[in-house]
């Protein structure tokens, strides 16, 4: 059993660092398009080119890894994301349990 995951789209904004004790965390979405179906076929825009839907994905990267997206990565640059899901559940302040999943790096390679 495996769990990867190989996202490549552009990043959605600049990504962000952020330190946790001695542990440096970035976060950034990455953007990526899926072809738009209606009735199980695609649809085309009026150039005749295949309409898209963006989806979006949060992308957590540790320490080096991180550092280095921070550094040299911006906001339209095309990435090829390799890793892991990771899921978390929580209660908000109003009891409520939340959810959500994000992709733990483990590889970005630039394009």
């Amino acid at each position: 059993m495996k769990n990867l995951v190989i996202l490549i789209g552009r990043i959605a904004a600049a990504p962000e660092t952020r330190q946790s004790g001695e542990t440096s965390v970035t976060n950034f979405n990455l953007v990526t398009d899926r072809p738009k179906l209606v009735d199980g076929k695609t649809v085309k825009n009026d150039k005749g080119y295949t309409d898209t839907i963006p989806e979006f994905h949060r992308i957590t990267a540790f320490n080096g890894l991180g550092q280095t997206v921070a550094k040299h990565k911006a906001k339209g640059d095309v990435v090829e994301v390799q890793g892991r899901l990771h899921y978390s559940k929580w209660t908000d302040n109003g009891g409520n349990e939340r959810y959500s999943v994000e992709i733990i790096a483990e590889e970005v390679l630039f394009l």
